[in-house]
């Protein structure tokens, strides 16, 4: 079966250069046909694989020249304008904020002082080493197959001054009905116990694309905000003379203001002059003003000639980066993550509780997917690690003991919903530090330099089979 065999290895080779300008390179990508059914993609589709690729070259290469691997990632970040900030499919990183992120990490985490702090420890104790590492990431946010990147909404507001909300993305734990609540609570200036979310269903929004490629917010909020705007531009001129009558002089539509559960003109926010949202609602409903509207987005100005290899594949690219401190006991191979510190480039956050745990959730998910769960067939090619009782998962233990997130600051994201970021899969890859601060905890126990090879095993590349020229 090819299922998502394609997708998932384009995604790959998209993110095989990560956060870094390569000037001379050639990336290709194979599907191989196997005697395995397919197994769906998650959390990355593709990227995560191809991220640690280039960590995993971008490390040996440090060793071989025996600098440090920070040193090596931090003279090959994108930068400036043009050529040193343009991918290897053709694709200008726009508002680039990966140096910032790196520099601004660096110093908050105290890097250079704690790697002599290790340097030290790792002296005084033979038989246990610590290791410290920080890795970048950039992840392309929008479906590498164009049309998938188009969405729906249905929005109705009642007579009681309520909002009912109807969207294509499907609700999984992650917030997204959340968000569209506040979405739509801010575009009709009610508070957000007047508004709910529906079900997901297709006979309200048809044609749904998956809740996927962390654009459920963004695709699905923008649809949301567009009917949003069309209700209250039919409610505003209804609003307008209601306050004119009030106010007792000349107030256009365009001066309307929706905000707090009322509607008042702008500039007249006193009590007074103001009308609930309720009123304009049930005066609407009298003048028989539509009060139910479909919405609909698709993201703009992406393309990409698959033939050639060229495009604009993504709408724009989430970045952060984390620097992780893991010790690992000489004896048993046993580590633990001491400290993680991120810094990660949400724009400006809908939901700081929700990009919270996304990212904190993702980190340490993308830390089990590199230490400890293993996929293991036996000679007939069936899955043994098919269950909870033999697939190892981290758990809440397996978390950081020190973990520290911060959100970039001023960093409005311009032609998205609210000026947000995609916070979903990006987080997954930040983990590839927890990777590297082990391989560098490890070289700490013998001497000389070159490639600290890490098992096979934790290395494996999934269903992707990559090849890089």
């Amino acid at each position: 079966s090819l299922d998502l065999s394609m997708p998932v290895t384009d995604r790959a080779v998209f993110h095989l250069d990560n956060a870094y300008y390569i000037p001379a390179v050639e990336f290709s990508g194979q599907v191989a046909k196997t005697n395995l059914a397919s197994n769906t993609a998650f959390r990355g589709f593709g990227g995560p694989q191809g991220m640690l690729v280039i960590e995993e070259i971008i490390d040996r290469i440090a060793r071989r020249l025996g600098k440090s691997p920070e040193e090596i990632r931090a003279r090959n970040l994108y930068r400036g304008k043009g050529e040193t900030n343009t991918t290897h499919y053709g694709q200008e990183i726009e508002d680039n904020r990966i140096q910032r992120v790196w520099h601004e990490l660096k110093t908050s985490s105290a890097f250079e002082n704690r790697r002599q702090e290790i340097a030290k420890w790792n002296s005084d104790h033979p038989h246990c080493k610590r290791g410290l590492a920080m890795t970048p990431v950039k992840f392309g946010i929008s479906f590498t197959l164009t049309h998938l990147n188009q969405a729906g909404a249905l929005v109705l507001i009642y007579q009681d001054g309520t909002v009912q909300v109807n969207h294509g993305a499907t609700e999984m734990g992650q917030g997204v009905h959340t968000n569209m609540a506040m979405i739509a609570a801010k575009g009709l200036g009610v508070s957000l116990d007047k508004v709910r979310v529906m079900p997901t269903s297709t006979d309200k929004v048809p044609n749904t694309s998956a809740t996927a490629a962390s654009c459920g917010t963004d695709l699905n909020g923008m649809a949301v905000k567009n009917a949003c705007d069309i209700l209250r531009a039919r409610l505003a001129p209804v609003a307008a003379k209601l306050l004119a009558t009030k106010t007792g002089r000349d107030i256009s539509p365009e001066e309307v203001v929706f905000a707090d559960n009322f509607v008042f003109a702008e500039g007249m926010e006193w009590m007074e002059t103001k009308i609930s949202f309720t009123g304009v609602v049930q005066a609407a409903y009298v003048q028989r003003v539509c009060l139910s509207t479909t919405g609909f987005y698709r993201t703009p100005e992406i393309h990409y000639d698959r033939a050639q290899g060229k495009g604009k594949p993504f709408h724009y690219f989430a970045v952060g980066a984390a620097v992780t401190e893991v010790e690992v006991d000489g004896f048993t191979g046993m580590s633990k993550i001491l400290r993680t510190d991120i810094l990660h480039d949400v724009g400006d956050s809908i939901n700081p509780g929700i990009n919270l745990g996304q990212i904190e959730g993702g980190f340490v998910q993308g830390a089990g997917w590199l230490t400890c769960e293993e996929l293991v067939w036996d000679d007939q090619g069936v899955l043994l690690t098919h269950s909870p009782d033999t697939y190892k998962i981290p758990a809440v233990g397996d978390r950081p003991l020190e973990f520290n997130v911060q959100f970039l600051q001023n960093a409005t994201q311009p032609n998205t919903i609210l000026g947000s970021k995609a916070v979903g899969e990006p987080p997954l890859m930040l983990a590839i530090s927890v990777r590297e601060a082990i391989r560098d905890a490890v070289s700490a126990f013998g001497p000389g330099k070159g490639a600290v090879a890490l098992d096979r095993k934790s290395t494996r590349l999934n269903s992707s089979h990559l090849v890089i020229s």
